[in-house]
């Protein structure tokens, strides 16, 4: 880096240096920079020692920098794993903060960035900084329902590759959806999920039913519940009537504005990438039995970013 005063910055340097490389004289490029000649000697000679990377302005040590076999093993650990700092710092013993600072510096992508199940960068992310959290555990909670094309047996394409020759009834064979039903606590991060056939009305109805129950049983009152607008949360009488039941009321956000149920939408990518698509299953049943685990991990033993590195569980009251 470059301090506030600096004639040239990394980019001034790749300029200083591409001319002179071009064949102008080096006192002219330096004269035209505004700096001596000395100066832009130094900078030619680092970068034909060191390429572009040696244009980068650096103290002449750095006794407190991580070392260098730790930042390897955070790489290789991110790499392998693909989970956040927080769980990477159990893991290696690494504060979270340093391990982001190093991802950041080496140039890793975010995790939002890439495929969950290869780790190859495949789109960019956005990201809202109007954030907001209840008061107490069960003022608001989030439902969504996350729909995953089924596995057929044998694995589908991430276990045997998109270039398998299939059969024309292979290709003419129709596996279906699974549809996650979801209940996420917006103070405690807390959730509650079932893998189910479909999401109609009456489907919707018996999940909010079994989770305010599950709820409950962990002293938690649900008294507002949040959706989208999707016909079973507007207009089922099967829905409403678990509604009344529960004793809550019903929330819908805004049309075309899915980060208004932001807390929901997060756990959904969570579980895809650390559920769904984290390893190759060779059946539908294998993915699904796997679900249950990975949901207990979740809410008593994974750190969650937003809680300080701890499970959501933490901000329950013993019961």
């Amino acid at each position: 880096m470059s301090h506030r005063n600096a004639r040239l910055t990394p980019r001034g340097r790749q300029i200083l240096v591409e001319r002179v490389v071009d064949g102008l004289p080096i006192a002219h490029v330096a004269r035209s920079m505004g700096v001596s000649r000395h100066c832009a000697q130094r900078w030619v000679s680092r970068y034909r020692a060191e390429g572009v990377s040696g244009l980068e302005g650096r103290p002449h040590s750095s006794p407190r920098r991580t070392a260098a076999a730790t930042e390897a093993a955070i790489v290789a650990a991110r790499r392998a794993r693909r989970v956040g700092p927080a769980q990477l710092s159990d893991e290696l013993g690494v504060p979270a903060r340093t391990i982001s600072r190093v991802l950041a510096r080496l140039g890793e992508p975010r995790l939002s960035e890439c495929d969950p199940l290869t780790g190859e960068v495949i789109r960019a992310s956005r990201a809202s900084a109007r954030r907001y959290e209840r008061a107490r555990p069960g003022e608001l909670v989030h439902v969504d329902v996350k729909k995953l094309g089924r596995i057929p047996a044998g694995g589908g394409w991430r276990a045997t590759g998109r270039q398998t020759p299939r059969t024309r009834a292979h290709k003419l064979a129709r596996t279906g959806y699974d549809f996650v039903h979801a209940m996420v606590d917006d103070m405690s991060r807390l959730a509650y999920a079932e893998v189910l056939a479909d999401e109609r009305g009456e489907t919707c109805a018996g999940f909010l039913a079994r989770a305010g129950a599950w709820f409950a049983r962990r002293g938690v009152i649900v008294e507002e519940v949040m959706t989208d607008n999707a016909f079973s949360y507007r207009h089922s009488a099967a829905w409403r009537e678990a509604m009344a039941s529960l004793g809550a009321r019903g929330l819908f956000i805004k049309p075309h504005c899915p980060w208004q149920n932001g807390k929901a939408e997060r756990f959904n990518r969570t579980l895809q990438a650390e559920w769904a698509y984290h390893q190759v299953f060779t059946s539908n049943e294998q993915r699904t039995r796997a679900f249950a685990t990975w949901l207990e991990r979740y809410n008593y033993q994974r750190p969650h970013g937003s809680l300080g590195g701890r499970p959501p569980i933490s901000r329950l009251a013993p019961t």
